[in-house]
């Protein structure tokens, strides 16, 4: 039955366990781990009594009657056999030098760890408690106490003899003492009381608040947390209590200190033990809990709480359940708190099992950090306190952190960390790249890779960039930009562009990402051509940049898509006034009106580099300034660009001049007459003639259809001998002849059309014309037709389709018996006298 109630009890504490475990999130203050080494063996045949701890080892008592001295690791150093019952308590003074104990026989011993010096004293009750001196070590300050039934305090006389002396007696055994400075404070049935050894005065008693437990069974715990601060727990109530000194004014009869109780508050659970921790309090906790099987109550582990006190509250940091061996039959008596100040090493002591207690480091915090899966917060943990950390490095922490986010599918912020993470370690970056492919995402890692310090092997750019020339073609191009050339084999990726544009030749992408590799790799010819066909802005760059000007000679065409980059084209060419105006040429020849702006300077670029144009230029443009291009033809003396600009203006006499006198061409003078059909230009012509026989035999062969030839002929000189004369006079009469010829048959065509158009106005107005309700008299502008048909009335329609009724209109006359319409005839539109009568 027994055995089946210990089970029961076990797995109920396992589940508590399991429980506790799963809602703990927050980060423990404190790490554990059991005193082995001689402890283990100690424990196996014995049980643990009390212990006392020292900066520089520990003593162990056990309930056999030994005494061991023990390393920090656990490791037997000395033994003492000092009685053959329970050893109740140890104590040390500060410079570990003397130790003092007490057996549950009355024994009590203080010896001298390194010395020969003794005391042994056994008494005829049991000794619970013993105290040595911090200082015992100075002869000014052997002293020491023991307590049983009253608290015996006993000093060494100078001449070595050991005198005692009661403290107190008479309320039940001495539970407790802690021996600080000047100071003794112990605890017996009452309460807990404090003397003063340099004063030889008791300066407080602080009464038990729940007197209905057992003081044997809950026993007081005491610890100094400084030389004036005692802190008190009992049951489940702790006292902080501050010693004071009294004012000169108040003492009288009292003690020259007193007690101030700063702070108090209650706990959950029982308390076996306290220390100070900083501000804050470690409290060792003996917790009974009840079954819900069996409803019956059960001894569970104990808790190793970190409080911080408040004036009467408390404020719970962490909170530990310990699973020590043997915690189902212990109580509250049977644990133990004792800690090492100087390195905050807190010792839980209980029969069968020792663990220790201490701060968590940085690489604990890591620890704990990792295995909750918080790999950021821990890499830059290590980061800030890398100096401090001795078990973890930052690279193996963030390596865990980037195969982390990937196997979380975080792949782009695993990229990213990379970085960070790798930093020039190329064997690394290259292995991570190798993961990323083998998971199918070389494309989050790409925005990442190193590309100056260090550089990768140049197949892990190429393997990337083939990654995405295989499905993404933006982001191909994007990283064609932002890499370097040097970073992989140029030559090799600008095959697979090619291969990739048999597929796809128009793919404007793939085509302006092959002329920025053909950049890279100072192939600007081909460069230049893709540019030039995808009309592309860097164009002008890259001509300006790598002086290009000569492979564009045979381009210029290409030039003409720029629509919106004109101004950009000129500018880009002004260094090359040549290729500036092939350009300018071959726009204006696409469009007269795209480069207008620009029409002034082609004039000069015209008469500088293709005059045969310039005369074309001058006739099809309708934005040259006409002042500007008579000044440059006159300058570089062009007769025939002068000649057209001076008639453009207006200034035939002048061009008719200069065509005579420069050019001396009477059928290009003859010409400009005709094509400005101008009499006195005609007559301006003749006088200039009139001298010149070659001239004259000019005019007489052309100016038959536009001059009298009777003008000219009058004016030659009698005996002017005139080449060709009689040819001429001839051709003048066959001019004229055919002129007679024309005009007749043109009258007879008109005759023929007129008549021809005369019959058909008479069919035209022979018709009939719609009267119906809808029309309205011209004068009176009532309905035409009356509203009773049996009415007789009479109508007059016109031709113009103006309608009267016959009683509106005037009655005509003898003189003119031809009725007209009012409203044609007073617009004079022409006539109406042609009409329709309708009676009835």
């Amino acid at each position: 039955m027994a055995e089946a109630e210990e089970q029961e009890t076990e797995s109920l504490e396992e589940s508590t366990d399991e429980s506790e475990e799963e809602e703990s999130e927050e980060e423990p203050k404190l790490k554990y781990e059991r005193l082995s080494n001689g402890v283990t063996e100690i424990l196996q045949k014995d049980a643990a009594s009390c212990m006392t701890v020292h900066d520089k080892f520990l003593a162990l008592g056990t309930h056999y009657g030994k005494v061991y001295l023990l390393d920090v690791q656990g490791n037997i150093t000395q033994k003492f056999d000092v009685s053959p019952v329970k050893i109740n308590q140890i104590s040390l003074d500060e410079s570990g030098e003397h130790m003092g104990v007490c057996s549950e026989d009355g024994k009590v011993q203080v010896f001298g760890l390194y010395s020969g010096e003794e005391f042994h004293e056994t008494f005829d009750c049991p000794i619970k408690i013993i105290a040595v001196h911090p200082h015992f070590v100075k002869s000014s300050c052997k002293q020491f106490v023991t307590g049983g039934k009253k608290l015996l305090l006993f000093e060494r006389s100078w001449m070595s003899r050991w005198k005692s002396s009661v403290l107190h007696e008479g309320e039940g055994n001495i539970r407790s003492v802690k021996w600080r400075g000047h100071l003794i404070a112990w605890a017996n049935n009452m309460g807990v009381k404090i003397f003063d050894i340099t004063s030889k005065q008791r300066i407080t008693n602080v009464p038990r608040d729940d007197i209905s437990l057992r003081p044997d069974m809950y026993p007081c715990s005491l610890c100094w947390k400084d030389s004036v601060t005692l802190i008190i727990g009992w049951g489940t109530s702790v006292k902080i209590c501050s010693v004071k000194e009294r004012h000169a004014s108040e003492m009288r009869d009292l003690p020259s200190r007193y007690v101030e109780i700063v702070s108090q508050f209650e706990t959950e659970f029982y308390i076996s033990g306290l220390a100070p921790l900083c501000d804050q309090l470690v409290v060792l906790s003996y917790v009974k809990e009840v079954s819900e099987k069996t409803e019956r109550e059960y001894c569970a582990r104990p808790r190793l709480d970190i409080i911080q006190p408040l004036s009467e509250t408390c404020e719970e940091i962490s909170s530990d359940a310990l699973t020590v061996r043997g915690f189902q039959e212990n109580e509250c008596r049977d644990y133990h708190l004792e800690y090492s100040e100087g390195e905050s090493l807190f010792y839980i002591v209980s029969p069968r099992d020792i663990v220790v207690a201490k701060e968590r480091d940085q690489d604990d915090h890591i620890d704990w950090l990792l295995e909750k899966k918080k790999y950021e917060e821990a890499l830059m943990a290590a980061e800030i306190s890398q100096k401090n950390i001795k078990r973890h490095k930052i690279l193996d922490i963030g390596l865990a952190y980037i195969n982390h986010l990937v196997e979380k599918g975080d792949y782009d912020i695993a990229a990213r960390k990379c970085q960070k993470i790798l930093g020039k370690n190329t064997a690394l970056w290259e292995c991570e790249v190798y993961k990323f492919k083998e998971i199918g995402q070389l494309k989050a890692i790409s925005p990442y890779l190193p590309r100056g310090d260090p550089i990768l092997k140049p197949l892990i750019y190429e393997m990337i960039l083939h990654e995405f020339l295989e499905s993404d073609y933006e982001g191909f191009a994007t990283l064609i930009r932002e890499w370097p050339g040097d970073l992989y084999n140029n030559s090799v990726i600008v095959q697979a562009v090619r291969d990739h544009l048999k597929k796809d030749s128009q793919n404007r992408t793939l085509l302006k990402t092959l002329a920025e590799l053909y950049t890279y790799d100072k192939n600007y010819g081909n460069a230049l051509e893709i540019y030039l066909t995808l009309r592309h802005k860097d164009v002008f760059q890259l001509i300006h940049k790598h002086n290009l000007f000569s492979s564009i000679k045979d381009k210029i065409v290409l030039l003409m898509d720029f629509d919106s980059e004109i101004k950009k084209v000129v500018e880009e060419l002004e260094d090359r006034p040549e290729l500036q105006h092939v350009y300018l040429h071959k726009l204006f020849k696409r469009d007269h009106h795209k480069g207008q702006r620009y029409h002034e300077k082609q004039i000069s670029l015209y008469a500088e580099y293709d005059r045969p144009n310039l005369l074309p230029f001058l006739r099809d443009s309708t934005h040259c300034p006409l002042e500007k291009a008579l000044e440059i033809c006159q300058q570089r003396n062009f007769v025939e660009e002068t000649v057209y600009l001076l008639s453009r203006m207006g200034n035939s006499r002048s061009a008719l001049k200069m065509i005579m006198e420069e050019l001396h061409d009477v059928d290009k003078a003859i010409e400009f007459a005709k094509e400005q059909d101008d009499g006195e230009l005609w007559e301006d012509l003749i006088l200039y003639s009139i001298d010149k026989p070659p001239f004259i035999t000019g005019l007489l062969n052309n100016i038959g259809t536009h001059v009298d030839p009777i003008l000219l002929i009058h004016r030659i000189k009698e005996g002017m001998e005139i080449p060709n004369l009689r040819d001429s006079l001839v051709k003048i009469l066959q001019d004229y002849n055919l002129q007679i010829l024309l005009r007749e048959g043109c009258k007879k065509i008109l005759v023929a059309d007129s008549l021809s158009l005369l019959k058909k106005m008479h069919r035209t107005q022979m018709k009939g014309v719609l009267v119906d309700e809808e029309n309205i008299c011209e004068s009176c502008l009532s309905p035409i037709l009356p509203s009773d048909a049996a009415k007789p009335f009479s109508v007059v329609v016109f031709h113009c389709r103006h309608m009267f009724h016959k009683e509106c209109l005037p009655v005509p006359s003898m003189s003119s018996p031809a009725q007209f319409c009012g409203i044609c005839s007073a617009k004079h539109r022409g006539p109406g006298s042609a009409i329709l009568e309708m009676k009835k």
